[in-house]
């Protein structure tokens, strides 16, 4: 078939209005707001050192002491829920158990509230999961982001602010329970949305320990390379479209007070990897929820092996990390007046 020179014209110039559709998209998805850090990170502050060392023993425990913890180790799967249940009550909360049946096993999420005191009814949830895939301490995967999610409990027990602070730690995030009715994160998601719980915002911390300033270290699906570092230094903050508020308003504070690193990006589900963690179950029943990582495969050598061990975790900038997502979650949970 012989095209005329006008269809020609016509076919280049639809070919690129969707060449100019497709990056109009992409730069909605990845422009963010703020200035990344770069340069040298400072030394570490004192509150730093502490978050520091509290990380590496909690991840200790979790993946040392504990090790590969899921319902086929199913005595390893209530240690590890005992360890956070009982840190969550050393911590001044008071926590609860969210129990469900799996694989006819009693498994639990376990839980710990900080009541806002002038919009309680507004819930911030920071949540990870702590099981893992069979086969792996899941020292990164994800004993980095549990040891968060408790010294962030610790960073903000007894602050006043205005919404509830909700701690989960979920169970049942892996393969094969991903993406199911026996997930930990389903459970909770769907349970918060029958009770109609107003939860504002969901952060799901998740394997957020390995950093490295190596050229050619971080990769990414395509075509995200032309948009971010090629250096595994970063923290990333990811969400979907309906959640790319958040993605902004999460990763502008985090820019704004913390000499660290960051990317953010609010993506099509249907990249690779974006979905991948709990936030997928709140996504699901409606909540707006994102991602903190530090990308897992694209960057980290041990994921879902034998080989991610407690060793693995780079905590001098995991610290610096868990400082900064403290001033987030403040942020987005806004001071009570007077407080």
């Amino acid at each position: 078939m012989r095209l005329s020179w006008r269809s020609l014209s016509g076919l280049a110039l639809l070919l690129g209005a969707l060449g100019a559709l497709v990056l109009a998209g992409l730069i909605y998805s990845v422009h963010m707001p703020g200035k990344t850090h770069s340069g040298p990170l400072s030394p570490l502050s004192a509150q730093e050192t502490v978050i520091r060392e509290r990380l590496a023993a909690h991840v200790g425990v979790l993946a040392g002491d504990i090790g590969e913890r899921h319902i086929w180790r199913y005595p390893a799967l209530l240690a590890a829920a005992d360890y956070i249940e009982r840190t969550f009550a050393q911590l001044g909360y008071t926590p609860t158990g969210e129990r469900f049946e799996s694989g006819g096993r009693s498994v639990r999420n376990v839980l710990a509230e900080l009541p806002g005191l002038r919009m309680p009814e507004a819930i911030v949830l920071v949540g990870a999961h702590y099981d893992t895939v069979p086969g792996s301490p899941g020292a990164n995967d994800n004993g980095s982001g549990v040891a968060a999610l408790l010294e962030l409990a610790r960073l903000l027990a007894g602050q006043p602010l205005a919404r509830t602070l909700r701690f989960v730690a979920f169970v049942n995030e892996e393969s094969p329970f991903f993406a199911t009715s026996e997930m930990g994160s389903v459970v909770h998601a769907q349970g918060a949305r029958a009770r109609g719980e107003r939860i504002e915002a969901m952060l799901s911390l998740e394997t957020i320990g390995h950093y490295t300033d190596a050229p050619g270290s971080q990769h990414y699906p395509f075509p995200l390379s032309a948009f971010y570092p090629d250096a595994a230094s970063f923290v990333g903050f990811v969400g979907n479209l309906d959640s790319r508020r958040l993605v902004r308003a999460a990763l502008h504070t985090f820019r704004a007070t913390t000499a660290f690193p960051a990317e953010g990006a609010a993506l099509p589900t249907w990249v690779t990897g974006v979905g991948w963690s709990d936030h997928w179950a709140f996504w699901q029943s409606g909540y707006p929820a994102i991602m903190v990582t530090d990308t897992a495969f694209y960057r980290y050598a041990h994921y879902h092996t034998a080989g991610d061990t407690p060793e693995q975790i780079d905590y001098d900038r995991t610290a610096r990390v868990v400082a900064g997502l403290a001033r987030v979650i403040a942020g987005l949970a806004a001071p009570a007046e007077g407080g």
